[in-house]
């Protein structure tokens, strides 16, 4: 098995888990921002696998199957499992925080499961991408100075859960192509930047 992670792009996959992982660490630890900021170059290796998978000659079509089973499974955890324990925590383990990381988890996982299954026919996907709740958690906390720490932890538990809705809705949402790559690359390394200052105790 772990002959798979030698490819290129199941290599970044891979990286990406691994910041997830140390993201869902500094959360728990009370450094949420800087958590934050570490996920979203989770999001970059997740924008960076596919290329790089496209770019790899003689990839072996089981190795492809396992990228793409790898990927979601790292979605789930960047996307779904990270927010999810950063709203229980700066919720204080409240009823709704906790719903709320419950239901994205849950929409998460049936979302990914469901494009493993289905794809994206007629180059759209299906739902919001579970991606997309990395880059709207960070503009929440980038906000988070100027909304009052008594709303803060239920707003942002109400947004995962708009995120989560949407996820399993039957929208048709287009593929991020061509300039939008680079302005996503530009937003996570900017904000990720000033969230990982900002958080520094």
């Amino acid at each position: 098995m772990l002959r798979q992670l030698i490819d290129p792009a199941n290599a970044v996959t891979a990286t990406g888990l691994v910041l997830s992982a140390i993201g869902i660490n500094l959360a728990i630890a009370g450094l949420p921002e800087i958590g934050v900021a570490v996920v979203l170059w989770a999001l970059l290796a997740d924008h960076l696998d596919g290329v790089v998978a496209q770019r790899t000659q003689g990839r072996p079509a089981e190795t492809g199957q396992i990228g793409k089973n790898l990927d979601s499974l790292a979605d789930l955890v960047s996307a779904g499992v990270f927010p999810a324990v950063t709203s229980i925590i700066i919720g204080h383990g409240s009823t709704i925080s906790v719903a709320a990381g419950t239901i994205l988890v849950v929409a998460s996982a049936l979302r990914l499961s469901y494009f493993n299954v289905f794809g994206s026919p007629g180059s759209r996907f299906i739902g919001v991408p579970t991606t997309y709740v990395v880059p709207v958690t960070a503009i929440i906390f980038l906000l988070r100075p100027v909304i009052s720490e008594v709303i803060f932890p239920n707003l942002f538990a109400f947004v995962l859960v708009v995120l989560a809705v949407l996820h399993i809705a039957p929208l048709r949402v287009p593929k991020t192509a061509g300039v939008m790559y680079l302005v996503v690359m530009a937003f996570c390394v900017g904000a990720s930047i000033v969230l990982a200052t900002r958080g520094l105790p």
